[in-house]
């Protein structure tokens, strides 16, 4: 268009009366705006709506969230005066990413650790049931008002370990279109180790969240090939969380799931490049399910993990090397000999490896039998969840 300036409007030369002059005199003229990504306000609003409503609860000081764990008004969800709560679900969240429940015994009954505050009512409709999505906006502060959750629609399902405790409980107590207050110590939080980098440990959280939508959970066997591969790695990434935090019966769930999401048929076939990294994410969970299941003292179950990550890529050197050591343990030598060759070919600088034939071939020499015997192999080592994990320690990936 000619006679624009570079910002993308129309020139225009005014007179005296302001007026256009010049050929477009009378005629209406369109600007042309550039292309510009506007922020709305409404989450700016929102963030101080949630602030107003938190200065209105607690004032800010030295005591926190202490006078809420203690004040009326709020119902407990959990112990003996819980009014709603679904039975314990798994910790779990990206999510607002999130859980912590530590192993060992169950907190008092009412412990009043879990608190609920209806802010806004909802819509009389069914609270959610077992098995059914929820898409909620989260709110999420810390004791000194720092926000570390929000999401404007984080969509899980209650009891699949994919969120914190707080809104695992929380939400099957809400209706459609309920706004509440959900007051968390760091049980039903981020745990004892908290999170990095914004969450510090033992941190009780505050959250304020709406209840969007409620709906039957969709089978991911139904996804497209894309959609699937998604699932899949957010629910292993959970179980990495749960495995970094020694909830290992989480992370074996989660994992199964991720393989729930990964496996079975399809709608739409996937091409090439998405039937690779299904196999690969299938691997990684049966690696991350055997890691799992030795942390549980189940051999048997790990070694099967193994053998069906082996089935789908009989080159996969952690696998071979893990159910190489599983099988000398068995004293199944001449089988682990040949998973551990295999690694080793694979792998021909792996000091583990080159550990681990030659003490199966020193326990397999004849002049063995002559001398004591060394103590077999013991349990792997602690996993390195979260990274990928060497030879030399049993992890997740």
């Amino acid at each position: 268009m000619p006679g624009t300036s570079p910002g993308g409007s129309p020139e225009r030369e005014a007179g005296a009366g302001g007026r256009p002059r010049g050929p477009g005199r009378d005629r209406r003229v369109r600007f042309l705006l550039p292309h510009t990504a506007i922020e709305l306000p409404s989450v700016r609003e929102e963030e101080q709506l949630f602030y107003r409503r938190l200065e209105a609860l607690v004032a800010p000081g030295p005591g926190g969230f202490a006078p809420l764990f203690a004040a009326d008004g709020w119902s407990n969800l959990t112990g003996e005066r819980s009014q709603a709560a679904p039975g314990r679900a798994a910790p779990g969240g990206r999510a607002p990413g999130v859980t912590g429940r530590l192993s060992g015994p169950p907190p008092p009954a009412e412990d009043r650790l879990l608190r609920k505050r209806v802010v806004r009512d909802g819509q009389d409709g069914p609270r959610p049931r077992p098995g059914q999505e929820v898409s909620v906006k989260v709110l999420g502060v810390l004791e000194d008002g720092g926000l570390v959750e929000r999401d404007p629609r984080l969509t899980f399902v209650p009891g699949h370990g994919d969120v914190v405790q707080a809104l695992e409980l929380g939400v099957p107590t809400m209706q459609p279109g309920e706004v509440a207050f959900f007051l968390a110590a760091f049980l039903y939080g981020y745990g004892r180790p908290g999170r990095e980098p914004d969450v510090p440990p033992e941190a009780p959280l505050l959250f304020e969240v709406t209840l969007l939508e409620v709906r039957d959970d969709p089978d991911p066997q139904q996804l497209p090939p894309a959609a699937r591969l998604r699932l899949g790695a957010q629910r292993r990434e959970r179980g990495n969380f749960h495995f970094a935090r020694s909830d290992f019966a989480a992370a074996l769930r989660s994992y199964r799931l991720a393989l729930r999401a990964l496996d079975g048929p399809v709608a739409a076939p996937p091409g090439p490049q998405e039937e690779e990294e299904l196999r690969e994410q299938r691997v990684k969970c049966l690696n991350n399910c055997a890691a799992a299941e030795l942390k549980l003292q189940r051999a048997d179950e790990a070694l099967a993990a193994y053998e069906a990550a082996l089935r789908i890529c009989p080159d996969n050197g952690r696998a071979l090397l893990r159910r190489g050591q599983l099988l000398a343990q068995q004293g199944r030598d001449a089988e682990a000999a040949l998973d551990l060759r295999r690694a080793l070919e694979l792998d021909p600088a792996s000091k583990v490896i080159h550990a681990e034939l030659s003490r199966l071939v020193k326990r397999r020499s004849p002049s063995a039998s002559a001398t004591p015997q060394e103590p077999r192999h013991g349990p792997m080592p602690p996993p390195s969840p979260g990274a990928p994990a060497p030879p030399a320690t049993e992890g997740t990936a």
